[in-house]
């Protein structure tokens, strides 16, 4: 493997290891907690029992905005995880009061699964059943049972994994389809015309290897086992060192494009899951793919102002950053760093993290911008949203604080 040398502006050279590496998870771990977590405690938690659906950059809500299943999920898993790593009572309230609203609002009690959409005031506004919602459900779930000892949590969990296993495989060449009616009937159309996508099935692998953390059912290893196998002999193109995005039920790949942020966020799950099954020569194997992934994005997608970029398409290279696509660039550079010994993975973080300190961070209101365009923020973008959530960057903290002592 060619040795990597991204050491671009902001980052130190001459600094000892020892001493980024220190810094890194102390600058990270406050940030998470005196900035991420306090703008969600003091802006997104409504007045009756849930969240808000968008709350705007400067704190404000719009109180009457859709409140989504998956933003919801991600919510759940973020104040669970954050107890359980800082064990601050704060978040296990908040973690407690997400875990009711989620039950409460968003489980289909009638058809199973989970609601995609519902009003500020719990009703639904579409019952579509997408397995990308399933997997976030499985996931937040979980880590309130790991968090609290939850029975109900776990209970919850497992059976929306039967549901998923029942109702969302492809009969004929297996993995999951994207999306399915509120009664899970398949959907007439899908982006890009493609009932099956390396984004859900990352997550449901994500999912997956939580869940087996803590349920050690062989039924689960097996379709764990699955999910690692798809990503590296049928998602992952070895030629280009990516993985397809977009297929159709035969696995064959629709669009030849490569989203940065969502490879080294695979190559990254792809070594948690194999770690969690213990299985050794599994562990080599995706290694050594998350080395391969993490290299090519280093090389291909970073841009010289020191933030990765978001995608390039029939061959063109956006100028567009979001932020998870950074916080995952830096969660793979130490994941590369761990397994290589090559400073130079580490330093590559350093470099991302520095621009996110630069860039990204909101030091007016708190929180992070959610995108920046050639290196600058984007400042009209709300704070909460759809699809802009704590997760993401409350994962940064918990990962580094974890992998960086």
């Amino acid at each position: 493997m060619i040795l990597l040398a991204f050491c671009l502006a902001g980052c130190k050279p001459g600094l000892g290891i020892a001493d980024v590496q220190r810094r890194i998870r102390t600058e990270i771990v406050a940030n998470v907690r005196d900035s991420v977590l306090p703008f969600w405690i003091d802006y997104d938690v409504a007045p009756d029992s849930g969240f808000y659906g968008t709350v705007l950059r400067n704190g404000t809500p719009v109180a009457d905005a859709p409140r989504g299943g998956v933003l919801n999920a991600r919510i759940l898993w973020s104040f669970s995880a954050a107890y359980r790593m800082f064990g601050n009572e704060v978040y296990l309230k908040l973690a407690n009061k997400s875990q009711r609203y989620f039950i409460n609002t968003f489980i289909d009690k009638v058809n199973g699964g989970v609601y995609w959409l519902v009003n500020s005031d719990g009703e639904v506004l579409n019952a579509s059943k997408y397995t990308y919602a399933m997997t976030y459900a499985i996931y937040g779930l979980a880590e309130h049972y790991l968090a609290t000892g939850n029975d109900e949590s776990l209970k919850i969990a497992i059976s929306l994994y039967h549901i998923l296993e029942a109702k969302g495989r492809e009969p004929l060449h297996d993995g999951y389809v994207e999306s399915f009616t509120q009664d899970w009937k398949l959907q007439d159309k899908y982006d890009h015309n493609a009932p099956k996508t390396m984004n859900a099935h990352l997550h449901v692998m994500e999912a997956y290897t939580l869940l087996y953390q803590c349920w050690k059912d062989d039924g689960l290893r097996k379709r764990l086992e699955f999910c690692v196998d798809l990503f590296m002999n049928r998602i992952y193109n070895p030629a280009r060192k990516h993985f397809n995005l977009f297929f159709d039920n035969d696995w064959n790949s629709l669009v030849e494009m490569d989203s940065y942020g969502h490879d080294v966020e695979a190559g990254w799950l792809l070594c948690e899951a194999a770690r969690t099954l213990e299985d050794q020569n599994l562990i080599k194997r995706t290694n050594q793919l998350a080395l391969n992934v993490t290299s090519a994005c280093l090389s291909e997608g970073m841009s010289d102002k020191g933030y990765m970029i978001y995608e390039k398409k029939a061959g063109r290279k956006t100028k567009h950053a979001s932020w998870w696509g950074q916080i995952e660039t830096m969660i793979a550079c130490v994941n590369a760093w761990q397994i290589s010994g090559n400073d130079a993975y580490l330093r590559s973080a350093d470099t991302v993290w520095t621009f996110v300190k630069d860039h990204m961070i909101d030091k007016e209101y708190g929180e992070w911008y959610s995108d920046c365009f050639d290196g600058e923020p984007m400042k009209d973008a709300p704070k909460v949203s759809m699809w802009r959530c704590p997760y993401h960057t409350v994962r940064l903290g918990v990962e580094i604080y974890n992998r960086l002592k």
